[in-house]
């Protein structure tokens, strides 16, 4: 249960793809201009990290030391290549917009990172749940960056979100700021990295404000 538990906060928190690692940050900066870009994007990743981590699991006995990288790559491609199929044939218009940051999740070094790094070392469950959390963490982080993108450029919130959720998603967009005219730095790749900037800023901020109270607390030494 611990060891469970430390994977969901690696993945989640101490150990951010994006906000620690600082992996992936060619696609999490350049489609992350609308929260329903970042979704999409973000999902996908997901999706190929618990696939590939879980059958690299399955495989991790039968593949031989001097072929493994070569081999995770393949099942990494062949999963996103299955991937943007399935956005082609149910998400095209999504699809276009993300673009060739579809394909390039097979460059993502998180992705062949996790496979190297764990699931070809431990058992199924915990390799698919590392996966999970990872892409998750990730996807958090699309969502977040997206959102705060669009509303700062836009003044909207979910505009589009027929690309991802149907007929269903035109009722979601959300105008927050009526006769707003935008500001345009924040939709353009500058934007990203201010961005970017300060969401490390503010992780790192609440982390340090958790150690000093944790240290206020300690019990002082006996002496």
């Amino acid at each position: 249960m611990s060891e469970n538990r430390e994977i969901i906060e690696n993945g989640l928190w101490k150990n951010n793809v994006a906000l620690v690692q600082l992996l992936g940050l060619c696609p999490l900066l350049a489609v992350t201009n609308s929260a329903v870009n970042g979704l999409g994007l973000g999902l996908a990743t997901l999706a190929t990290l618990v696939i590939s981590n879980t059958i690299v699991s399955l495989i991790r006995n039968l593949v031989r030391q001097e072929v493994r990288l070569p081999v995770f790559v393949l099942i990494i491609a062949c999963i996103v290549t299955t991937i943007e199929l399935v956005m082609q044939a149910w998400f095209y218009e999504l699809y276009l917009v993300l673009g060739i940051f579809i394909p390039l999740i097979v460059t993502n070094c998180s992705i062949v990172g996790r496979a190297e790094a764990f699931a070809s070392r431990n058992p199924v469950g915990a390799s698919a749940l590392d996966g999970f959390m990872m892409g998750l963490g990730f996807l958090l982080v699309l969502l977040v960056l997206g959102s705060l993108r669009e509303i700062i450029g836009a003044g909207t919130l979910f505009a589009q979100a027929e690309l991802l959720f149907g007929s269903a998603g035109q009722s979601m967009t959300l105008t927050l700021f009526d006769d707003y005219e935008g500001f345009l730095i924040a939709i353009l790749p500058p934007g990203a990295f201010f961005g970017l900037a300060l969401l490390i800023a503010g992780k790192n901020l609440i982390e340090q404000r958790f150690r000093s109270t944790a240290q206020a607390l300690a019990p002082a030494p006996a002496g």
